[in-house]
């Protein structure tokens, strides 16, 4: 499988080169030069296979020659070492929970599969590599831990600045070792720029191996498909027709890797994706129009995303043709009081505790399905409730116990250098940092 440059798309390299590289000139996403289709008798046996197997079958065709396969079983059952149940809140709503792997949030999937991939591409390599990441929360913990002690890979997460919940700043700053924590006076659009223009330096890709694991990573993207099919693989066992998929959407990775599961076969019968006042995807499917907006800061901090890295790629999926978008696509935007009043209401009537993210998803698949009577669906529940204290608590007067796995991070003590929205700080630091290696 080759993938091309979105921005140059005489730019072509194979999964090993999009992996390590990262994005393309100018900036650019790769993305697959074809979409292979899932085969049927897998789509219909789902039942009969182990979770493994799965992740292999969906997996192995962006991967090709690039990894043997026993490399790439031993990848994808790490990735998916870990319960990922669909629960069942009420006759129409269902909640896959992704938010019981290491870091208690879904990026540690795509987070897991990458770090495989890229230490076995990067075995053999005398000079160090680092990973360069912005995240708006739950990305840059599930990166650390991914790359945790990980030789010849150092990692440099960039995060706003009071912008990320208390378990989330912990899980970013406290392992130390070859993670580094950048606290940015900003957004996180101001560190997803950073590390872009980072990437387009050239005197810093003259002097540091620079890759990224956002999920504009092919290898952090692709995978989050596996979970959608592990996700109807239960949904087969009570459900006879396939669901509405509603996606807690910020930066639009997660979301685009359900579509295109479903372009390569999965059964869905919408998506959803939902925002919360960052809703700059929900006003493009009703003016047709795409603004960049600023970013609000809101309770489900890791959508506070103003400009969507990785809408490009669904617009791509969709031949860049709105009326396909729209057809599939519905959009929703669901503001801080409201997403607490779900939060309350869902666990008085069905004792099911949502956090934000999962909470905004909850709002705008029951407005769907209000709109849309004798369809049932299922949300993604992102990141588990213990890292919004503040909201749970606000909301239902309740707090949430830190998992066992947790509780001496959170003894640790936090390490990150506070860095102001600029550049050339940005460009010392990563200059100096390979200096002293």
């Amino acid at each position: 499988m080759n993938y091309y440059n979105l921005k140059d798309k005489e730019e072509i390299v194979d999964f090993r080169t999009a992996t390590v590289k990262g994005q393309g000139k100018e900036k650019g996403l790769f993305f697959p030069e074809s979409i292979p289709p899932l085969d049927r008798q897998l789509i219909e046996n789902l039942h009969q296979l182990s979770d493994e197997e799965i992740a292999f079958q969906c997996m192995k065709d962006f991967v090709g020659d690039e990894i043997p396969a026993d490399i790439l079983k031993a990848i994808v059952s790490e990735t998916v070492s870990f319960e990922i149940p669909l629960k069942k809140i009420n006759e129409h709503i269902y909640s896959l929970e992704l938010f019981h792997g290491p870091t208690l949030a879904f990026k540690d999937i795509g987070a897991r599969f990458m770090s495989g991939c890229l230490s076995y591409f990067l075995k053999d390599q005398d000079k160090k590599v680092t990973v360069l990441v912005a995240t708006s929360g739950d990305t840059g913990g599930a990166v650390a831990h991914g790359f945790y002690k990980t030789p010849g890979i150092n990692v440099v997460i960039l995060y706003p600045k009071n912008k990320v919940s208390p378990v989330q700043e912990k899980q970013l700053t406290a392992l130390g070792e070859n993670i580094s924590a950048l606290e940015i006076n900003g957004s996180f659009d101001d560190c997803q720029s950073l590390v872009k223009q980072a990437f387009s330096d050239q005197e810093i890709t003259s002097n540091v191996f620079l890759t990224s694991a956002n999920s504009i990573n092919v290898a952090r993207w692709l995978p989050q498909q596996i979970y959608y099919l592990l996700a109807l693989k239960q949904w087969q066992r009570t459900e006879k027709e396939p669901p509405v998929i509603c996606v807690p959407s910020g930066n639009f990775g997660n979301i685009c890797a359900g579509i295109l599961a479903h372009l390569r076969g999965l059964p869905a019968k919408h998506f959803i994706a939902a925002c919360n006042k960052n809703d700059s995807i929900p006003r493009y499917l009703e003016i047709r129009e795409l603004v960049q907006k600023e970013t609000v800061p809101t309770l489900s901090n890791a959508m506070d995303v103003g400009n969507p890295s990785n809408f490009v790629r669904v617009s791509e999926l969709f031949e860049n043709r709105f009326e396909k978008i729209k057809g599939a696509v519905s959009g929703y935007s669901v503001d801080d009081k409201k997403t607490l009043e779900t939060i309350k209401e869902v666990y008085e009537k069905y004792h099911y505790l949502l956090e934000p993210h999962s909470a905004v998803a909850y709002t705008a698949l029951e407005q769907y399905l209000e709109e849309n009577p004798g369809r049932k669906g299922f949300i993604l529940g992102t990141a588990h409730p213990v890292k919004f204290p503040e909201a749970i608590e606000k909301a239902v007067k309740i707090k949430t116990d830190i998992p066992e796995s947790l509780e001496e991070l959170m003894k640790k003590d936090k390490k990150s250098t506070e860095m102001q929205s600029d550049f050339e700080e940005l460009k010392r630091f990563l200059l100096n940092k390979t200096k002293q290696q």
